[in-house]
């Protein structure tokens, strides 16, 4: 399937090269200052980028027919998902199994792993129904015949990445993650009483805080689940504390809402969660009391924050600590006192000094414990004879032998209380299959 998936990028970009030639009377794909002057000289405009998201934008403004024929003829030689099929070929060892694929507290903040060579954690989703269908043309290397059957063939390839990792023979995947994790620690933690309810009651947090935010039933397939997107964008943006541009990192501006609107979603989810608003407060102020005065600072759930060698020290509920170098209170210009550390820049331009803030700080310690929530069930599942072969962000993925094991045991042993987690209210959702895919 990787030899097919390949074989069939490479002549789809080759058309696409040679398309795009005779389009633009000789100019190359990848030369993005030819192709700025190009549209320029076909539009009386000339564009800032030809980044995906611009060339998105472009589309969508509607620019001549020209211009989208070869914007689209852009995105295909642009993907860059297609060349997870050349990793894993390069990865393989002789049993044509991957291995080494992830680094243990790779993510030096929250302790998480991280991904190496084929880069697991950021596998593209699929959405295309047939798979298996796909997939058959795929391993025929049959470039005829998928873009037959589709009408964007580079995309369905970037669709399939996940299914080239399959079961042995005789094997199967088993594949369990945990439900809206995030939402529920950080529900746990600020001990937000009417979010620890929903999700006791096993409802939707979603459908839940649009309820909440605009005072009305909401229901996922009923009455106002018009509004459940809403509740969506805003649980994942505002959790931490972001504000409208957080929002628009989510596409609530491609979905329609200006501005004003998205600002009035923020305020309504803050007055909605008050005791995690107050979380952020509170996290901030312990970590500056410390820096000041160099005394451990305890607070609720097994949380305390503490100065030594250099280092600002959190520990989480379970026992673990995560940290931060050299951290200092600095001053604005409104003589506000904000928190900074040292270590590689958000910009990923090397290292330096970092702000951050409460909000920021809950993300972490938040990403940290769901990360040793993944760790404690990862431990059970392996002592209970499990084949753990990968885990992705808050997934795990088993490989079983045929009769062997179950799903239903999978989340039940993923699902059980947390000794250090008193009152968490866990749950998991799986499947098994034959190759890896998202459900």
């Amino acid at each position: 399937m990787v030899r097919g998936a390949i074989a069939i990028d490479a002549e789809i970009r080759e058309k696409a090269y040679k398309k795009g030639e005779e389009l633009t009377g000789g100019l190359n794909l990848n030369s993005n200052a030819q192709m700025l002057k190009w549209i320029e000289e076909q539009e009386g405009g000339k564009p800032k980028s030809l980044g995906k998201s611009a060339r998105a934008d472009l589309k969508a403004e509607g620019t001549t027919e020209q211009v989208r024929e070869f914007l689209e003829l852009k995105d295909i030689v642009s993907k860059t998902s297609v060349r997870k099929y050349e990793a894993m070929q390069e990865t393989a060892c002789s049993d044509n199994r991957a291995r080494g694929m992830f680094k243990f507290y790779g993510a030096n903040r929250t302790g998480r792993w991280s991904g190496c060579g084929i880069q697991l954690q950021n596998l593209p989703q699929n959405h295309i129904e047939d798979l298996e269908v796909a997939r058959q043309f795929v391993r025929q290397a049959n470039a005829t015949a998928l873009k037959l059957f589709y009408e964007n063939p580079s995309e369905v390839l970037s669709q399939l990445i996940r299914t080239a990792f399959v079961a042995e023979k005789g094997h199967r995947l088993i594949v369990a993650d945990f439900s809206a994790i995030e939402a529920r620690v950080i529900s746990w933690l600020a001990e937000e009483e009417w979010r620890m309810d929903v999700f006791a009651n096993g409802g939707d947090i979603y459908c839940a805080s649009a309820s909440e935010m605009f005072k009305v039933p909401v229901e996922k397939h009923g009455v106002n689940k018009e509004l459940r997107v809403k509740g969506k964008i805003a649980e994942l943006a505002c959790g931490y504390g972001g504000g409208v541009s957080a929002l628009k990192a989510f596409g609530a501006d491609k979905m329609g809402l200006s501005d004003s609107e998205m600002e009035a979603i923020i305020k309504k989810w803050r007055k909605s969660n008050p005791q995690i608003c107050q979380f952020w407060r509170i996290m901030e102020c312990c970590a500056k009391k410390v820096i000041k005065t160099g005394t451990k600072k305890y607070c609720h759930k097994g949380i305390a924050f503490e100065y030594q060698d250099n280092f600002l020290f959190v520990t989480l509920p379970s026992g673990r600590k995560i940290s931060y170098y050299k951290p200092e209170i600095a001053v604005d210009k409104s003589n506000h006192e904000y928190l900074t550390y040292e270590g590689s820049l958000q910009s990923g331009n090397g290292w330096g000094r970092n702000s951050t803030w409460g909000g920021k700080l809950v993300e972490n310690i938040v990403q940290a414990v769901a990360r040793d929530c993944l760790a404690v069930a990862m431990l059970k599942l392996d002592s209970a004879g499990y084949k753990i072969i990968m885990h992705v962000h808050d997934e795990v993925i088993m490989e079983m032998p045929e009769g062997v094991g179950s799903l239903e045991e999978v989340l039940e042993m993923m699902s059980q209380p947390i000794y250090w987690a008193d009152g968490l209210k866990l749950t998991a959702e799986g499947y098994e299959t034959a190759y890896y895919k998202k459900e």
